[in-house]
């Protein structure tokens, strides 16, 4: 049987009850290293913690979610980043795919269940990667450093 997989995540929001609402359920979820960020700058100040999975909230007060994914993707590019907003734009959520992001959830009565199989496609990603390659990804990105 497959073990539960155990990812560092940032959740950077500058809601705090939202915030909070994703990180208890991550922790329900028996996931133990969960950092929260009310704003970019210090999301972006704390990148050498080396989170695995950022969920980014895409309106926040200092810098926009599209400013920080960027940066981030910058910084270190094998960080999956998933954005989460109000917004149901599809222009917006094709635009975070366009820049990076692994995924665009909006904020609704089932974004945790939503969280929760996008913390499923990640890990089954991450398993692809290593069976097919397990060095292609960082001699891919070896090419655009």
């Amino acid at each position: 049987m497959e073990s539960k997989p155990q990812f560092k995540f940032f959740i950077v929001d500058d809601d705090i009850f939202c915030a909070n609402i994703y990180e208890q359920y991550l922790l329900n979820q028996d996931f133990t290293d969960v950092t929260h960020f009310s704003n970019g700058n210090d999301c972006l100040d704390n990148l050498d913690l080396n989170p695995d999975i950022i969920f980014l909230d895409y309106d926040m007060g200092d810098l926009s979610g599209f400013e920080v994914l960027k940066k981030i993707k910058h910084q270190n590019p094998n960080i999956y980043v998933v954005m989460v907003s109000g917004q149901e734009n599809i222009v917006i959520a094709v635009d975070a795919l366009k820049h990076g992001a692994f995924d665009y959830v909006v904020k609704d009565n089932a974004v945790c269940e939503k969280l929760t199989n996008i913390i499923d496609k990640i890990h089954h990603v991450k398993i692809a990667l290593n069976k097919s390659n397990p060095n292609i990804a960082k001699r891919l990105l070896n090419i655009f450093l």
